[in-house]
Formats: C-alpha cells, structure tokens, sequence
C-alpha cells in the first residue's frame, strides 16, 4: 500500500497556477444535481438531504486529514461517529429527576471514584520494578490486581446501574444547549483516538485498521448495551436542536437554518485546514506520508505528528457525529452501522480526491445524493419494469420491491467506487501538491 501511495504521489506533477475548469464543471454538475432535486422531490425534503450530506461532509475532512494528509487508515469511523452522538444526547436530553432528586447520582459518582482509584493503582503497580521489585513477579502482580480490582468495579456498577434502571430508567441529560455536546463529543472522540493512535500508530498501517475497526465495535456494544446510560434499544428521543426546530419554523425554514449552521461549520474548517495544509506543518506531514526516513533523518518526530493528525481527524468525526445525531433527533446506538458510517465516508474521500479538502466536500455531497436517491430511482425502475411484464408478458410483480430497491443502494455505491478506482484512482479532484526549487 505505502508503495502504491508513493507511487501515486510522484505521478503529481506541479503545475502553475490554472484556471479551475475542473472544479467549476464537477460543483457546477452537482448544482444542476440538487436543483433537480428540489424540483422533484420538494424543498423539504431536499433540504433535509443536504444538512445530512453537511454532516457526512465534516466526517469526510476528519477521515481525508488522516488518510490524505498522513495515510493513516481508520476503519472505524462509526465508533467516533457514536461518539459524537452519545455526547450531543447526553448534554441536550432534559434533566431527569427521578433520577438526580435522589441518592443514586452519589452512589453512582462513589463507583466510578472507587474505579478511577483503582485504575491509579494498577498504573501505580507497574511501576513496581522501579524500586527492585523483579518485571515477572511485577507483571503477575499487576495482572491479578487488574483481574481483582476489575471483578470488584463491576459488581458495584451493576449493583447501582440496576437500581438506576428500575427507578428512573436512565440517567438523562444535563439540559444544555446541543452544541456544548458537539464540544464535548470531538474532545471525546479525540481522547478515544489519543489512546488508539498512540498505542498503534509506531505500527505498520494495517494495525491501525485493525485497531480502529475493534474499538469502534466496542464503542457500539458499551452504548447498546448500557441501558442506564444510553437506553440500549429503546434509544433516546427527540433530541433538541441548536436552532429553533420544525416546531416553531416549519421544515424546511428549520432546516434551511440548520444547514446555514452546518455550512458555517464546514468554511471554518476548511479555512482552518487550508492553511494548516499549506503550512510549515502540513509540509511536514506530507512529508512524513511520502518519505518516513527521509523524514525521520531530517530530525522529525514521526509518533508525535502522527499522532497529532490522528486526533485531529477523530475531533472532526466527533464534531460531525454530533450534528447528525442532532439533526436526526434521535440516538439509536443500533443505527450506527460500518456500511453507512465508516465504508460510505470512505467512498466519499476516493471519489473526492484523498488530501484534497475541496474534493472531499464534493465527494461527500455527490456520494450521499447517490446513496440516498439511488433507492426511489431503482424502484421508479423497477415499477417500470414490473408494469411491462404484467401488461406485456403476464409476469407477477414480486411483492417485496421496496426492499429491493433498498438494497439497490450497495449495488450502486460498489459500482461507483470500481468505476472510480478503474477511472480516477486519485479521486475527480485529485491533491495538488507544490514543488519548490
């Protein structure tokens, strides 16, 4: 892969400044896009598509940032995604009182202050060789204690999480506005990503994928299964919105705020990544991606920018997790699925131009207006086609063409990430980089 991606960089070539023809064609096409859409299928819903495709949009620059920028593989976008969503319920779902006007928000913090405690303790434990104590007894010691200490923890949580359950059902939200769990979402997701990258990032890529791709079922199995946390299954609902919702301004002026919010969000990022890329540091990074050793050579600290884009990456996704979560009105940890928040995101950057943050946006809005219109399209088709054979040949219409034609949706999105990679294998908007005499 490293050799692929080496090779596809020499194959760059730094041309002078030129007229963006290809850019004003490909946004130009798209604008025609979603004009027909709206004229189709109503404002309402169009605008809908877009502040969804708003939301994809800042997890695609998270993922182009490590992947284009570093060529750091992450497999589990989902999970940072969840993340996002898990925080923008938690500070915007109102107050339960059935559960903060009693005593189990004490009996709940003692537990997780008996937990931290304990952590602190088997940190403590491994550093026992410092002061004589043999590395294979420290080892058995701090294994047995982390076993001990680990069954004791969770005894006490289920035994305060069961009566949180029972008598309020789950612990609720802090009542504050969405955004603050935006915040709070990214600095999370950024946290989870600290810990993955600096484990996994001094590794070969591949176990980073590995990596990613394990926590981010883990995240997704935490949230499912803790009722008291999260609801599980029965998932949280409505979730407040940043701006004035449907309620107050009807659908689509509601909307039409929430995507101004959403685009406001995306120039700031893309300003801010702009000038990062062009940067001392961005230099740095590609350079890092290109050539490690030379990098290396040069007195660079290869972990500590590694680590540095990884984060980023995981802010960005946790930020936009949060938003969609919001826009959605609705957190269902069973909704987060790999094909729709890590593969799609991932289709989004090939076809936008991995390190090339314009062609990422692009990608993102073309990719999900194709994901989410190739399934009325496919049954328009098949209704067509069912009609034909009933009039012409006598067929019987199968009775299940709704689900058919959602599944039309994978066929479509495989078909078009081959076709890129035979065609465009650097995306529509490939990374244009400058070489300096």
């Amino acid at each position: 892969m490293n050799a692929q991606r080496t090779e596809r960089r020499e194959d760059i070539v730094a041309a002078p400044s030129r007229f963006p023809l290809r850019e004003i064609v490909l946004f130009g096409a798209l604008l025609a896009v979603i004009l027909t859409i709206y004229m189709m299928m109503g404002t309402a819903y169009s605008t809908r598509m877009l502040v969804e495709a708003s939301c994809y949009a800042i997890l695609a620059l998270g993922l182009t940032i490590q992947w284009g920028y570093a060529g750091q593989f992450n497999a589990g976008v989902m999970g940072f995604v969840a993340l996002g969503g898990f925080s923008a319920m938690l500070f915007s779902v109102p107050v339960n009182d059935a559960f903060w006007g009693t005593e189990l928000p004490g009996e709940l913090g003692r537990v997780l202050l008996y937990g931290m405690a304990a952590a602190m303790l088997v940190y403590g434990a491994t550093k026992l060789d410092r002061i004589g104590v043999p590395k294979k007894l420290r080892t058995v010691i701090v294994v047995v204690l982390a076993v001990t200490l680990y069954l004791v923890i969770i005894s006490m949580l289920r035994g305060v999480t069961g009566e949180i359950q029972s008598r309020a059902g789950f612990i609720g939200g802090f009542g504050l506005p969405a955004w603050t769990g935006w915040i709070v979402g990214g600095a999370l997701a950024g946290g989870i990503g600290y810990f993955i990258g600096h484990i996994c990032l001094g590794l070969r890529s591949d176990y980073l994928a590995i990596a990613t791709l394990g926590i981010a079922e883990i995240i997704k199995a935490f949230l499912k299964n803790s009722d008291w946390l999260t609801r599980g299954t029965a998932t949280v609902s409505p979730l407040p919105w940043p701006t004035p919702g449907p309620s107050e301004l009807g659908f689509t002026l509601a909307r039409a705020l929430y995507l101004s919010v959403t685009a406001a969000m995306i120039a700031v990022i893309f300003f801010l990544l702009h000038r990062a890329y062009h940067a001392p540091w961005g230099r740095m990074i590609r350079a890092i991606r290109d050539n490690e050793i030379s990098a290396s050579a040069m007195g660079k600290d290869i972990n500590r920018r590694r680590l540095e884009i990884f984060v980023l990456g995981c802010i960005l996704m946790g930020v936009g997790g949060g938003a969609l979560a919001s826009f959605n009105s609705l957190f269902d940890p069973n909704g987060y699925l790999p094909l729709n928040h890590t593969f799609l995101v991932l289709v989004m950057v090939i076809l936008g131009g991995p390190g090339n943050n314009l062609g990422t946006i692009f990608g993102a809005v073309a990719v999900y207006i194709i994901w989410l219109m190739s399934e009325p399209l496919a049954l328009f088709l098949m209704q067509g086609a069912v009609s034909i054979g009933e009039g012409w040949f006598g067929w019987q219409a199968p009775g299940n063409l709704d689900s058919r034609a959602l599944q039309a949706r994978v066929f479509v999105i495989g078909l078009l990430i081959t076709l890129v990679l035979r065609f465009a294998p650097n995306g529509l908007l490939p990374e244009k980089v400058k070489h300096h005499d």
